[in-house]
């Protein structure tokens, strides 16, 4: 297969990067940024969108569970922050890689000023062949978000999507803890199958997202179809995949059916696994 350089937006979520303790998964990030230092030196443009800065400042502070008073979340944020900047910035330097760190508000990208603003950073950034790790920036932000006054973002699978849409990405990853999209429930259907590849958000595939009450209108993957809508309409195409398995980077980025990959502007039908 012909090796095409690709600009690639992978967003890893809180699952992936902590234990149920709520303290990092050193092995999975480690792993996560070997994977992402080795397709930067392949050529490619890589930017991380990382999740887990409450988690990681709850667990960093010895609090008992996460926060429920906003104040404190905004506080567990800002130093859960400091130490998985401390990490990534460890871990990226081992494999010679250099990373930035950004941080963005719902303000940011929604004016077209400072938008421009951030696709001139990025493109520097990624001229000169720094990684840069953006995540939401939770001490300024969560207190619109949460009062549902200035809902932009909201989540990193939004977020992510936007980074991409910024950055004229090719592609968008998001990993997170399962596998894609399903035609059914797998838990309730063992015979679901999975969609390896989606061209249309039709009413049948948003349907699979569910509604209030059913099988995954309380989990992510309203969000993630949401994702999908903004980096399809952007030319972007976006897999959801497992993060448990980091080594099917390296497939995804080669176009192999691995996880469910939604086609940006191209004629092919849906393809199920079989």
């Amino acid at each position: 297969m012909e090796h095409i350089k690709q600009r690639v937006v992978v967003k890893v979520g809180t699952s992936t990067l902590t234990h149920d303790s709520g303290s990092l998964d050193l092995r999975s990030m480690e792993h996560l940024v070997r994977v992402l230092s080795d397709l930067h030196g392949a050529g490619h443009e890589v930017i991380l969108v990382t999740s887990g800065a409450i988690a990681v400042g709850t667990s960093r502070l010895g609090l008992p569970e996460r926060p429920k008073e906003l104040r404190m979340k905004q506080a567990a944020a800002a130093v859960g922050q400091c130490r998985m900047m401390h990490i990534y910035d460890k871990l990226f330097s081992e494999y010679n890689c250099s990373m930035a760190q950004i941080l963005l508000t719902g303000d940011d990208v929604e004016d077209p000023e400072r938008a421009e603003h951030l696709k001139s950073t990025f493109s520097a950034l990624l001229e000169m062949g720094v990684v840069p790790v953006v995540n939401e920036n939770d001490s300024v932000s969560s207190a619109e978000i949460e009062t549902g006054h200035h809902k932009v973002l909201g989540d990193n699978d939004t977020l992510s999507a936007i980074v991409a849409e910024l950055c004229r990405a090719d592609l968008l990853v998001l990993l997170s803890d399962i596998d894609g999209l399903y035609d059914a429930d797998p838990k309730a259907h063992p015979d679901a199958k999975l969609l390896h590849q989606v061209t249309d958000l039709t009413p049948e595939i948003l349907e699979m997202a569910g509604g209030a009450g059913t099988w995954r209108g309380t989990g992510g993957m309203a969000t993630k179809l949401s994702a999908a809508r903004i980096a399809m309409s952007a030319g972007c195409d976006m897999v959801i995949t497992n993060g448990a398995r980091m080594e099917d980077l390296y497939g995804i980025v080669e176009g192999q059916d691995i996880g469910t990959r939604f086609l940006a502007g191209r004629d092919c039908r849906v393809k199920i696994e079989e």
